[in-house]
């Protein structure tokens, strides 16, 4: 080798080295971001070995060496909302991050109504227009599979503008814009990790549901795709389809009709962002211990499908004991929205299905301290599972987090069932979240069933009394049970006085008509 390659060899290695000691951190870590207030801010990152790193906000300073394995953690004191500040990051080199607001910071997660954009709901050429708030920023984690934890992502925080809020998820936004315009303006700072088509049991750690009750139905269909895997076989079925394709292709754009979609490659299911704990091994992993508020959660439709849907309210529930545990903030507050109406118009009193056992186990949920839930039944679309009015469902979600977490005087649910009682063939039902008086949307209140010991379901007549519901039909002279809205596409019309429709519900435990129930 000659001495000029030499050098140049030796010279790579050094700035391979110093660019491997050099000090960094994680993506969520950029300018322009958000961090909590009131609350003690975690920064952490990689550098070389034993080095010392510094990280500072104005005076507020903190001093760590890293560990072996190049790891470090500070810890700055907590803040009051404010800024423009720069956070610097110094060791051998250093890091300046400018535009850092301190305000409230909440993870948003979930599927496609989650990941679903701004561009993409309703009215938004107004909403473009109006969106001028430069102190909404929007960090949008990459979507990311990962069969094993990943301690890093890609995004950048973004600044919320006419130009940029189009791509902001739209749920996300408008809750955090309910956040920001009722709590003074004080900065919002949103994470979205959302990946459409995505099941619960993908966003949650493996060791935290791998003993859950159910858990095997959940993983032996993903066994039996991971043992008929195989690579070379796949791949020649591929190819082999991508030749149909092409055919078809041609043939369509020839006569001006729309081309079929390309076939897609199977790859190793292991891989797949929709087996257990992938995406949060990719996609939420990566954000702890960044601190924040709480989190609002927006998925349900994939598992709704499946013949475990009735696990749903544990699943949910193991999540949130999981992401709670390893962010150790506490049982931080933590909301979902209920599936939205859909589908066919109810006509008969009770429709079961996949979508209605997940609604139903999305209520049982709330049996987790600190939590709450966007009743959403007036708001859904019969024929789009993607609903373009994201402006109300942002804005429960945000009225939940201003009665709950902030401590406005404002309705943080609708109606939810407290207790029912039975006397003279009438069934009393009494509601938690009534919020000045119930409601009816029309002259006649729906959407009430009861049955007697036949299990034979007829729509209630149905009256309001106070902050009750009486219910009676002149075939059930000894009612046993109520359901209310019990369809996917629900008729019920029962309402708070904030204008939040009632929660679907039951106070049966029979058997469901639907699988794996």
């Amino acid at each position: 080798m000659s001495r000029n390659l030499v050098i140049a060899a030796w010279s790579v290695m050094c700035c391979v080295s110093s660019a491997l000691a050099d000090v960094r951190l994680p993506a969520v870590f950029g300018p322009n971001m958000v961090l909590q207030r009131e609350m003690e801010i975690p920064v952490w990152g990689w550098a070389r070995a034993g080095q010392k790193v510094e990280v500072a906000i104005g005076d507020n300073r903190a001093s760590v060496v890293a560990d072996q394995q190049g790891k470090w953690m500070a810890r700055l004191r907590p803040m009051n909302a404010g800024g423009p500040h720069r956070l610097v990051v110094a060791a051998d080199n250093r890091i300046e991050l400018g535009g850092v607001m301190i305000g409230e910071v909440w993870v948003c997660s979930g599927q496609s109504n989650m990941a679903m954009s701004v561009s993409r709901s309703k009215d938004f050429e107004a909403e473009k227009r109006a969106a001028d708030f430069p102190l909404i920023r929007m960090f949008t984690v990459a979507r990311a599979s990962a069969t094993t934890v990943q301690d890093d992502c890609k995004g950048e925080w973004k600044i919320c503008s006419p130009e940029s809020v189009g791509a902001f998820s739209a749920t996300a936004y408008f809750f955090g814009r309910e956040v920001h315009n009722n709590l003074g303006g004080v900065p919002v700072g949103l994470i979205n990790t959302s990946w459409g088509g995505t099941a619960v049991e993908a966003w949650t750690s493996m060791s935290a549901q791998m003993y859950l009750k159910g858990f095997e139905q959940v993983m032996e269909p993903w066994q039996r795709q991971i043992d008929a895997y195989d690579p070379g076989k796949a791949k020649a079925q591929h190819e082999e389809a991508l030749k149909k394709w092409t055919a078809r292709a041609a043939s369509a754009k020839a006569q001006k009709k729309r081309v079929p979609r390309k076939p897609q490659l199977q790859g190793d299911p292991r891989e797949n962002q929709n087996h257990p704990a992938n995406l949060f091994n990719g996609m939420v992993n990566p954000l702890i211990p960044y601190a924040i508020r709480g989190a609002v959660w927006y998925q349900g439709e994939r598992n709704s499908g499946q013949t475990f849907a009735h696990l749903y309210d544990e699943q949910l529930g193991t999540l949130i004991a999981d992401w709670r545990k390893r962010w150790g903030q506490g049982n931080f507050p933590f909301a979902w929205v209920q599936l939205p109406n859909y589908m066919t118009l109810q006509t008969e009193p009770v429709e079961d299905g996949g979508w209605v056992v997940v609604r139903d186990s999305m209520q049982r949920a709330l049996s987790v301290p600190n939590t709450g839930m966007a009743i959403t039944t007036d708001i859904g679309e019969a024929k789009d599972i993607h609903p373009k009015n994201k402006q109300d469902v942002g804005r429960r979600l945000g009225w939940w987090a201003l009665a709950e977490v902030y401590g406005k005087d404002t309705a943080s649910s609708g109606p939810l069932f407290r207790s029912f009682s039975v006397a003279d063939g009438e069934v009393a039902v009494s509601f938690d979240h009534v919020h000045g008086g119930l409601r009816t949307k029309g002259d006649e209140l729906k959407g009430f069933a009861i049955a007697g010991a036949d299990k034979k379901w007829r729509f209630a007549n149905a009256r309001i009394e106070g902050d009750s519901v009486v219910l009676s039909h002149s075939d059930v002279k000894q009612p046993e049970a109520v359901r209310y809205n019990w369809a996917a596409n629900p008729i019920g019309n029962l309402f708070n006085g904030a204008g939040i429709p009632a929660a679907q519900f039951r106070t049966d435990d029979w058997k469901l008509n639907v699988a794996g129930r």
